[in-house]
């Protein structure tokens, strides 16, 4: 609670001896109990921090690169390049079995036949046929049926029941039976009051009598159970709970005091037994170690292995080199010099001397290689 909330309580309701009894008792034996309670959240609370920043984060960070890598990366892939092009080509090849067929059956066979197969004869029989014949039938059923009809109701049926029915009842309502519904109105509304008049004379002396019961019930009640009940709660159970309450409240913050300096204590001997001499351990041990194996062991290991490898390619390309000039020989053998060289071998291009175009006949020829052969030189 803070200041001003403790300011309106003891300006309704001064400290008392009771208060100053158990206050000092009450906050000793919560913060005994809070105490362990504020470090174990303490102690809860940095460990899920600690979880949360060396652990949880980078699994996140690591399983978000792993389902972008394995999963979104070739669905995207998938969509894109298969998918996609595969439902354009589905739905092309729908639209051109199933859908262009019936457009061009409703465009060119049903609109022309239902258009003038149906509508037009049906319009024409409506404007030729139907129209004057319904023209005659409603003149004939007009001069036979509805003339008469009208005439029937207009000077018969209508005359009878005005003054056979309508005036008689309209003299009968306002001559004898309005003057007899005033009157059994009026004598109503008197026997009403008079009864009125008697039952609110007994409901006064009923009302009387039960206000006074009432009256000394309401104070038996409050003598004997609210007084009592209400001297209880404000002096002793609201004082009690109030006391309890700041005393939770000073516990609450004496408990973090104390856990903030177990903590930091911990964290010191952590780092001075075992921080502090591990990383000595990692400067003076693991680096100068870890450097003398890079410069002594593993850059000498890949310069011989780039060596290695630089070798054996440049073998590889003397042996097909050599295979090469050993089959060309073999056809030339053959087949008697230069002129019946196959057709789909390339031409040897004959050397030239240093600034000069003329060719010189001793000079060997530049070497028979294919674009298949280069390409597997520069792989290998």
């Amino acid at each position: 609670m803070d200041a001003s909330k403790h300011q309106a309580l003891d300006r309704y309701e001064p400290d008392t001896a009771l208060t100053r009894l158990i206050r000092i008792p009450v906050r000793i034996v919560v913060l005994v109990l809070v105490l362990p309670v504020r470090m174990v959240w303490d102690l809860l609370a940095a460990g899920w921090h600690a979880a949360d920043r060396t652990l949880l984060r980078p699994l996140g960070r690591g399983l978000a690169w792993l389902a972008d890598t394995l999963v979104l990366t070739p669905l995207s892939w998938l969509f894109t390049h298969v998918l996609t092009p595969l439902a354009l080509a589905v739905t092309w090849l729908a639209t051109a079995l199933f859908i262009w067929p019936w457009i061009g059956l409703w465009r060119y066979v049903a609109v022309p036949v239902a258009k003038y197969g149906v509508a037009v004869p049906l319009v024409w029989l409506y404007g030729t046929v139907l129209t004057p014949l319904g023209h005659g039938a409603a003149w004939l059923f007009t001069t036979l049926v509805v003339a008469p009809a009208g005439g029937l109701w207009r000077h018969v049926l209508v005359p009878a029941a005005r003054y056979g029915v309508i005036v008689p009842l309209v003299w009968l309502y306002g001559a004898v039976l309005t003057p007899l519904g005033r009157g059994t109105a009026w004598v109503l509304d008197r026997v009403w009051q008079g009864t009125a008049w008697v039952l609110g004379g007994v409901w006064k002396g009923l009302a009387a009598t039960g206000r006074g019961l009432g009256i000394a019930v309401t104070w038996l009640v409050m003598t004997l159970l609210v007084a009592p009940a209400s001297w209880l709660y404000r002096r002793v159970l609201a004082p009690v709970g109030r006391e309890i309450a700041d005393a939770a409240e000073v516990a609450w913050r004496i408990a973090g005091y104390l856990s903030r300096a177990v903590g930091r204590g911990i964290a010191w001997l952590f780092r001075h037994l075992i921080g502090v001499p591990v990383a000595w351990a990692y400067r003076t041990v693991c680096t100068p170690l870890g450097h003398f194996v890079r410069d002594a062991l593993w850059a000498p290991a890949r310069r011989a292995a780039l060596e290695a490898g630089r070798a054996a390619r440049g073998a590889l390309a003397t042996a097909r080199e050599t295979v090469r000039q050993a089959r060309r020989d073999a056809w030339r053998a053959l087949v008697g010099g230069t002129a019946g060289a196959r057709s789909g071998e390339p031409q040897g291009v004959p050397a030239r001397t240093l600034g000069s175009t003329t060719t010189v006949p001793s000079a060997a020829q530049a070497p028979e290689t294919s674009l298949l052969d280069e390409k597997l030189v520069k792989q290998g």
